[in-house]
């Protein structure tokens, strides 16, 4: 129900605010996509030993912590992939490629 000056009685919490402001002026390409749900496709374990680095070509690239974890991502790519198409439509990459930090 809204007031008699069309607002809402409830207010809105700061992740919608900034949810909605942030799907305006983001950058439309795979690499802001993925970049934004990360961290809901492959939880906070994973996502605090990676970073989603960059994209090239519709690939992009997934920087983890170790080699041990780049191999096991590596393996768990495809898994990954279908999740992000779930969630981003054609906005998802092609491909991940996953690279150890040195």
């Amino acid at each position: 129900m809204r007031d008699s000056r069309g607002r809402s009685p409830d207010p809105r919490t700061l992740d919608e605010v900034l949810g909605t402001y942030r799907d305006q002026v983001a950058p439309q390409t795979p690499l802001a996509a993925t970049q934004g749900v990360w961290t809901d496709v492959v939880g906070d374990r994973i996502a605090a030993v990676t970073e989603v680095s960059e994209e090239r070509e519709g690939t992009v690239t997934i920087v983890c912590s170790s080699p041990a974890w780049a191999q096991e991502l590596e393996l768990m790519a495809p898994r990954i992939t279908a999740r992000l198409v779930e969630r981003l439509g054609e906005m998802a990459p092609e491909k991940l490629r996953f690279r150890a930090t040195i």
